[in-house]
């Protein structure tokens, strides 16, 4: 098998707008179906992205024997169910984030791909694979800021739309799950670390029931990383590392830009490099690698417990902000 042969399980916009056009232009995956519920989505669908087949149910895509692996852009409540199902399927598995509602669910996960060993199944964290993230983790690994002591990072957008799926509480919507996921996931992965405590204040929409901001902060020993994420503000998102010997900045964390330069300020007293990044697609990045660990058969970049730990902590973090006060992980 020189690609992979890979299907869609729905026509999400983040599959149609994103995803799919960026994975299509990497070298060892082919995007072979796509499926909906409504045949006649599919079928546009496929037909506006050049996709092969189209299929009317996602039972019929994880039955096709000529797809190996599977992307899920489903809603965050249906992660874990559909999940499994493509798991027992025989397929490969590329889930969006955040993997579940809660940990149980994602240690439920975990516990059903160990029974397929032989199948990969990775969160899309697609942020982590982009080069000025490799770059700005080899800063602070390497001491461009000294020892790191704190993370300072922010997302916010704007979305007051009643029928939008991030703005159902049942259906895994609210800014935590959405983008708080993600000032976590950097959290853990710049400090290498699991917090020890978190304490979070969080504002809810009257109508939706939806955090729609929350700001947490998360102690690693002596090291601290605070955020705050908001579905109804202003759009705007940053990460600063900073420590006594230097910050890190990164303009454009989450959402890079897949048609312009990104860029990493590293300033070390009055002297300020500017990292600026060539044009790649984060999503092309992500497929490639989760395709070429399938090839290969070696260990996808992020293994799904990591997932289950990401969990945990917006778990603990939602925790803190209802009960008013600090949690201990």
């Amino acid at each position: 098998m020189s690609k992979v042969r890979w299907g869609v399980l729905s026509t999400a916009d983040i599959g149609l707008k994103k995803v799919i056009p960026a994975m299509q232009q990497a070298a060892n995956l082919e995007v072979v179906a796509i499926c909906s519920r409504n045949q006649a989505k599919a079928e546009q669908a496929a037909q506006e992205l050049g996709i092969p087949k189209a299929l009317g149910s996602y039972e019929a895509l994880l039955g096709d024997p000529d797809i190996d692996a599977v992307y899920i852009p489903l809603p965050n409540h249906m992660h874990v169910p559909w999940s499994k199902e493509a798991l027992r399927a025989g397929k490969h598995v590329l889930c969006e984030k955040p993997i579940a509602l809660t940990t149980a669910e994602a240690q439920e996960l975990v516990d059903e791909a160990a029974k397929h060993p032989s199948l990969k199944i990775m969160e899309a964290f697609m942020y982590r694979h982009h080069p000025q993230w490799i770059e700005a983790k080899k800063l602070v690994d390497s001491g461009g800021v000294g020892d790191p002591w704190t993370i300072q990072s922010f997302f916010s957008y704007f979305n007051r739309e009643a029928h939008n799926i991030r703005n159902k509480p049942e259906a895994g919507g609210g800014a935590m799950m959405d983008i708080g996921c993600y000032n976590i996931s950097l959290s853990r992965f710049l400090f290498n670390a699991e917090p020890d405590k978190v304490l979070g204040v969080v504002d809810r929409d009257p109508d939706f029931g939806t955090d729609r901001m929350f700001t947490g902060i998360m102690t690693f020993g002596n090291r601290t990383s605070s955020f705050t994420c908001a579905t109804q503000l202003e759009g705007y998102q940053r990460v600063n590392v900073l420590g006594p010997g230097g910050k890190v900045e990164i303009m454009i964390p989450f959402n890079a830009p897949p048609d312009e330069p990104c860029i990493v300020h590293h300033q070390q007293g009055d002297e300020i490099t500017v990292y600026e990044h060539p044009v790649c697609d984060q999503y092309t990045v992500q497929g490639e690698l989760m395709s070429q660990a399938i090839l290969d058969d070696t260990p996808v970049p992020t293994p799904l417990a990591d997932g289950v730990a990401n969990m945990r902590v917006l778990e603990a973090l939602m925790r803190s902000a209802d009960k008013g006060g600090w949690v201990a992980l």
